[in-house]
């Protein structure tokens, strides 16, 4: 089952709900404001793609944040920043067979589902 991770509300995720559920492909979808954030998943995912990838730094949330906290971002800071601000993650984060895909775009999920 395709998992997809993030916030109910945002553009970003309606563009892809509205993708996947007009390309009848099933997901569950986990809210990070409804407790679908744990600090082993936050981990995996540092793990795998690197805190710099998973946070978006193009968000309000990343810039409001002070810049000592940016200049010292590191993978331990990352866990606990984003247990604490999950809006701070990419939207969507996708997960089929174990592949990690962020962001949406139609091309991209095209390939993935192809």
């Amino acid at each position: 089952m395709i998992q997809i991770y993030g916030i109910k509300n945002c553009d970003t995720m309606k563009k892809a709900f509205k993708w996947l559920d007009d390309s009848q492909i099933q997901y569950q979808f986990n809210d990070y404001k409804k407790g679908a954030l744990n600090e082993p998943l936050l981990r995996q995912w540092i793990d795998t793609l690197g805190w710099e990838a998973l946070i978006n730094k193009r968000g309000t949330t990343w810039r409001k944040l002070d810049d000592a906290s940016k200049n010292t971002m590191s993978n331990e800071l990352a866990v606990e920043t984003l247990l604490n601000t999950p809006s701070m993650i990419k939207r969507p984060l996708l997960i089929k067979e174990n592949e990690i895909t962020l962001g949406f775009k139609a091309e991209e999920y095209r390939q993935l589902f192809s």
